[in-house]
């Protein structure tokens, strides 16, 4: 008999060569027919698969975060079938599962095409309608590369050979006639595949990603519990798509990109005037705060970098310059072998303990809370660059905050209201909270570790902020909170940082004399609230669709005149509303009214005051306010006053 331990902490005794399917049906009927797999002493499992001794199980169904990655998996491997099923010229290779799905990398010499995909995914159903039985086996390694050869898998014979060591074996799983190399584990049958998957897209991929081997094909889709849940899923791309920031940043002229200068920014007055009042809202929050604001170089010499230890981990993402003057009077620029070399700075942090060592500073000093908006260059990809969430040009709203060592609590907790208090005024309310402690490789003493990670536990649970531990994810020089919000469409961004720093202080020799007389070492805290204003930029427009709330909006209110009699009066209403601190457009073009209401909506104007010959003679506007069919008539002088306040940052208004 072996002795099986269940998650309510139970046990219970079954013949040997049971399986965790012969569990499930023990505790109930119900539960054996929802059971995908099944969790052993912590380690996935095939539901039908013996265990070998006493052991800790757990039942994974498809309410399970393990339940649904198997799903994926499992919609991989059927893909797969399906497709050389259909085409038995296609090679498979790998397909694992990703973010909301899977893909599939084919080698094919004719290209596949997506009006392929209904072809594709019939048979994919027709595949869980035969109910095939998904069996593990194992086999010998030279074996496996014989058969896969055989069968003109040229691709997993190599995998096999690369990866299995001499003498291992590997395990295969068979569905039908068809097979394929997994670790596993796998649903019982094909017909446990939920039929709530999609085919979204193809790409090219190169063969185990490098640019020098073979072009794959590779096929994503989608793969859910159920249908409500994929046509949830669909309902949410369809939405991500009507939001994408750079859709929206063409349609209402805020920005773009080009490729003779990727990753990097032209914003246009409309997108700047976002920026401006982002950059003057944190800038006033900061101020009441105790920052100080300081500007630091972009170019410093690679010696610096050394020092601060970023030369050795983060070279290859520094923009490097050499340190001379090119000869103008040659057709190429030669650089002389011993040019010293510079680099544009990919963070603001080594700058700031600059600004703090050049004074003498004492422990009544601190902390020192200094702020910087630091445009910062980092040497991305350019396959990894996407709109404004991902860039090669950044500034960031950063911050460093030099204290001892008793300040680390009452710093985090400040922090943590500074940034509670700027995601609500955004109206960014659904924020989750990590923790994330110290890694295996990392910088300080254990005892240091333990201080700084109780010291940000406190703080949280002060803050009344729920919060989990992110085991082993901090920095290599210290713990670090995390700030996961939540947009309107359900998607996660993580933005802000806070990070405790022992060792930049240390490799950069900062120190502060203490009330003992001797020098100390200052605790650095790295900060940011927006983190990058392109990324917040980015989640904003999309969050808001571009309907950006009025004290945000690039033009806050367009005057539009019904007549040519009325312009003289939009004119004098328009110079009123601007008095009152609005920012103000006119429009007297010689259009009919409902054309410039519906071209002023589509370009997200929150307010758009109607004027004509009644509205001039009794000094009145009719007010029209975006997403809304109605209007209301007021005398101007009270729509100066009350627009204006209506359009006052959250901070500012009364």
């Amino acid at each position: 008999m072996i002795k099986v331990t269940l998650p309510d902490g139970s046990e219970r005794e079954y013949a040997d060569g049971a399986s965790p399917l012969d569990v499930a049906e023990s505790i109930s009927k119900s539960l054996a027919k929802k059971a995908l797999a099944a969790k052993v002493d912590g380690q996935m499992w095939d539901l039908v698969r013996p265990l070998e001794g006493d052991a800790e199980v757990a039942i994974i169904t498809d309410r399970d975060p393990e339940g649904l990655e198997l799903i994926r998996h499992d919609a991989a491997h059927v893909l797969a079938q399906a497709v050389q099923d259909l085409y038995p010229d296609t090679q498979v290779t790998i397909g694992p599962v990703i973010d909301d799905g899977f893909y599939y990398d084919f080698a094919r010499e004719e290209p596949f095409s997506s009006d392929d995909f209904e072809k594709i995914e019939k048979k994919m159903r027709d595949i869980v309608d035969a109910d095939y039985p998904i069996v593990r086996e194992v086999w010998d390694k030279d074996e496996a590369i014989e058969t896969f050869k055989k069968i003109g898998e040229d691709y997993k014979a190599q995998i096999i050979d690369d990866i299995i060591p001499p003498g291992e074996a590997i395990t295969v799983y068979r569905q039908g006639d068809w097979f394929d190399l997994c670790r596993g584990p796998h649903l019982p049958s094909t017909g446990k595949l939920p039929k709530a998957f999609k085919l979204m897209k193809l790409a090219g991929a190169y063969w185990r990603g490098d640019s020098k081997n073979e072009m794959l094909q590779r096929m994503y889709g989608t793969a859910w519990a159920n249908e409500k849940d994929l046509k949830a899923h669909l309902v949410r791309l369809e939405e991500a798509e009507k939001r994408d920031h750079r859709k929206l940043g063409q349609q209402l002229d805020l920005f773009h990109l080009q490729p003779e200068a990727q990753g990097s920014v032209f914003w246009h007055p409309k997108g700047f005037m976002i920026w401006r009042q982002l950059e003057a809202y944190i800038r006033r929050a900061q101020d009441e705060d105790g920052y100080v604001e300081v500007k630091t170089p972009q170019l410093l010499d690679s010696v610096f970098w050394e020092k601060s230890g970023h030369w050795d981990k983060f070279r290859e993402n520094m923009f490097v310059v050499p340190d001379f003057i090119p000869n103008t009077d040659e057709d190429e620029v030669k650089i002389p072998a011993e040019t010293s070399l510079m680099a544009l700075k990919p963070m603001n942090c080594p700058a700031h303990v600059q600004i703090f060592k050049n004074a003498q500073r004492s422990y009544r000093d601190l902390p020192i809370r200094m702020a910087e908006f630091g445009c910062c260059h980092r040497n991305e990809a350019h396959g990894a660059l996407h709109g404004l969430m991902r860039v090669r040009q950044m500034t960031q709203d950063d911050a460093h905050i030099f204290c001892r060592e008793d300040q680390i609590g009452e710093e985090t907790l400040r922090f943590l209201k500074l940034f509670s208090r700027v995601y609500n005024d955004f109206g960014l309310t659904e924020i989750s909270y990590k923790l994330a402690t110290r890694p295996d490789v990392r910088g300080g003493t254990d005892e240091n570790w333990d201080r700084a990670e109780k010291a940000l536990a406190d703080a949280l649970t002060e803050a009344g902020l729920e919060f989990e531990i992110a085991e082993g994810e901090g920095a290599f020089y210290g713990p670090k909170l995390e700030f996961h919000l939540t947009d309107a469409i359900g998607r996660t961004w993580q933005c802000g940082t806070f990070q405790l720093d022992y060792v930049l202080p240390e490799r950069l020799d900062a120190e502060y004399t203490g009330s003992d007389g001797a020098k100390h070492r200052p605790v650095m805290l790295h900060r940011a609230v927006f983190g990058t204003f392109e990324r917040f930029m980015g989640i904003l427009i999309e969050n808001y669709a571009g309907a950006f709330p009025m004290w945000l909006s690039p033009v806050q209110v367009v005057v539009a005149a019904i007549t040519d009699a009325a312009n003289d009066y939009a004119e004098e209403a328009a110079a009123a509303l601007r008095k009152a601190g609005l920012r103000v457009e006119t429009d007297l073009r010689n259009e009919k009214i409902n054309y410039k209401v519906r071209e002023h909506s589509l370009q997200k104007v929150p307010v758009i005051a109607v004027v004509g010959g009644r509205e001039a003679e009794e000094r009145t506007l009719a007010l029209r306010r975006l997403g809304s069919n109605g209007q209301q008539i007021i005398a101007l002088d009270e729509a100066a006053v009350s627009l204006a306040q209506e359009g006052l940052a959250p901070d500012l208004k009364a």
